[in-house]
């Protein structure tokens, strides 16, 4: 009814977000011989977007509010009103164990492991490709809860079901121990690394006691 389009509910453009903060929901303030400080937008009161804009509402809810929700209190929310398409779009960062992260959270301020988590589920959300696709991602398990990496996992199976192929670089055995094929460089780091210590299944592991693995992965005082 007020001619409102997709970018009006996005603080990346001019359209909707709010134009003294420019859609920061802060302004920054420079001090010459001390750090700048950044207080709270008055003109939106930090909420980032156009008063006429956060007068839209979808149960209840603006777009502000929408985007200060987790991933998962999105899911509950949307699964409950039947937005099945919106579901559908933001389940896959559950399934890489981004439940924890707001919706509207910056990409500045999210580690390694999670922008390349994020870069996965939006990969995941596309379906099936027609070429195959070789991933390289750098410990992809950093920050991540015990419980979410078996989530990360699956997701690593269904792009290696759809005949894509997975090169992981990582120390968390947790991760390492369910691998086809595992690479084991060492002894250390640095100058004092980059030898191949042991190659093969995590089972042909179990049995290398050269492998710098061999203690981590498998229980041997049995």
């Amino acid at each position: 009814m007020a001619g409102y389009s997709a970018k009006h509910f996005s603080f990346n453009v001019d359209a909707g977000r709010c134009e003294s903060c420019k859609g920061e929901g802060e302004v920054t303030i420079e001090m010459q011989f001390m750090s700048d400080v950044k207080l709270k937008c008055e003109t939106c009161e930090g909420k980032r977007f156009k008063r006429e804009v956060l007068e839209v509402r979808f149960a209840e809810k603006n777009i502000f509010d929408i985007l200060s929700m987790s991933v998962d209190e999105a899911l509950a929310f949307f699964k409950k009103h039947n937005e099945t398409k919106i579901v559908k779009k933001i389940q896959s960062l559950a399934n890489v164990g981004m439940g924890y992260v707001a919706l509207g959270q910056s990409s500045s301020t999210l580690s390694g492991g999670e922008a390349q988590r994020i870069k996965l589920a939006s990969y995941l959300t596309k379906g099936r490709h027609k070429d195959c696709t070789l991933f390289l991602f750098d410990e992809p398990t950093t920050g991540l809860h015990f419980h979410d990496i078996g989530k990360l996992l699956k997701s690593f199976r269904q792009l290696i079901d759809q005949g894509h192929s997975i090169i992981v670089i990582e120390h968390n055995t947790s991760l390492i121990e369910h691998v086809d094929h595992i690479i084991d460089l060492g002894p250390n780091g640095g100058q004092l690394g980059g030898e191949l210590l042991a190659s093969g299944s995590p089972s042909e592991i179990n049995t290398n006691q050269k492998s710098s693995l061999y203690q981590q992965l498998f229980d041997h005082s049995k």
